[in-house]
Parts: structure tokens; sequence; C-alpha cells
């Protein structure tokens, strides 16, 4: 069974602000988050705005997933992490 729209953010929202809280993270988290990216950006339901926040979040996820040094990625895009959880909160 499908998670609806609401669990999906929920879920993407965790990961996010556990990279934001704890400065690291795990190439199975930036795996979850681009299938999580992808499920929402296919749903009618959402605002440009909050499609264009998940393309930054998408292209977060898809550069952490190669990068060799996964926690400084993390650690370099704390501002936006931030950015991202707030207006992931307004969406939701």
């Amino acid at each position: 069974m499908p998670i609806n729209l609401h669990h999906q953010l929920s879920v993407l929202l965790d990961i996010l602000a556990n990279h934001q809280t704890d400065c690291c993270g795990t190439v199975a988290e930036c795996e979850q988050l681009e299938r999580l990216v992808q499920s929402l950006l296919a749903n009618d339901n959402l605002s440009l705005e909050a499609k264009n926040v998940l393309i930054d979040v998408y292209q977060y996820s898809q550069t952490g997933k190669y990068t060799q040094h996964l926690d400084e990625h993390i650690t370099n895009h704390q501002e936006n992490l931030s950015h991202w959880v707030h207006d992931i909160h307004h969406f939701s």
C-alpha cells in the first residue's frame, strides 16, 4: 500500500531534519530522498514552488549519493537544509 502525500512529506522532513541536526547521513538516506521526491513530483496537487524545492532536494541527494565525503556535503548544505525544512513544513 503506497503512503499518502502527508506521510511522504513527513518522511522527507525527518530525513532532512536529521541531516540538518546531525550533520551526517547515509547513502541509503540519499536514495530514499530521491525516491520520495520522484514520487512527490508526480503529484499534481503540489504547487510549482513546492516542486522547485523538491527539485533542489533531489539534486542535493543525487550529489550526496555519489560524493566521497557525504558528511562534508551535508555540512556544506546546512543553510539549504534549514530552508527546505522550513518550506516543506508549509507545504504539508
